[in-house]
């Protein structure tokens, strides 16, 4: 399966020929947020608690930049796509290669939903942009 043929699974694309390749179909980031107070996970599901998040700030490079970045330090962060997928089978989420390479990763998972992925930052940080590429939507 290419990129391609996952565009119909993908709502909310921000831009189709940047996002689509030969392999796949790269999502985008469009929020960070911290763990401010935690969540909950029992046995059962009776207490489960989602935990209270705080919104990371983004700040210009430049004063006339369109769009804004987020100054990661080290730790882990929960980050939101600008995309959704429509129902269907489970696909799989990687990181992209060029976040890993600058220290950066998260989990890789098979989803028919994409809710907030824990993003994992190494020591030294790292600067994303607004709508950057993090992530590689891929055929299970």
């Amino acid at each position: 399966m290419t990129g391609r043929d996952l565009v119909d699974r993908v709502d909310g694309i921000v831009h189709e020929d940047t996002q689509v390749h030969e392999y796949g179909l790269d999502l985008t980031v469009a929020d960070v947020s911290e763990v401010e107070n935690p969540g909950r996970v029992d046995f059962g599901g009776g207490e489960l608690e989602t935990a209270d998040l705080r919104p990371v700030a983004t700040s210009p490079r430049n004063p006339d930049d369109d769009y804004e970045w987020w100054t990661l330090d080290a730790g882990t962060y929960l980050v939101a796509y600008n995309e959704s997928l429509t129902p269907g089978a489970p696909l799989r989420v990687q990181t992209r290669r060029e976040l890993r390479e600058r220290g950066a990763y998260h989990p890789s998972v098979a989803t028919t939903e994409l809710g907030p992925m824990p993003l994992t930052v190494a020591e030294g940080g790292v600067k994303l942009k607004e709508n950057a590429r993090i992530s590689t939507l891929l055929e299970r």
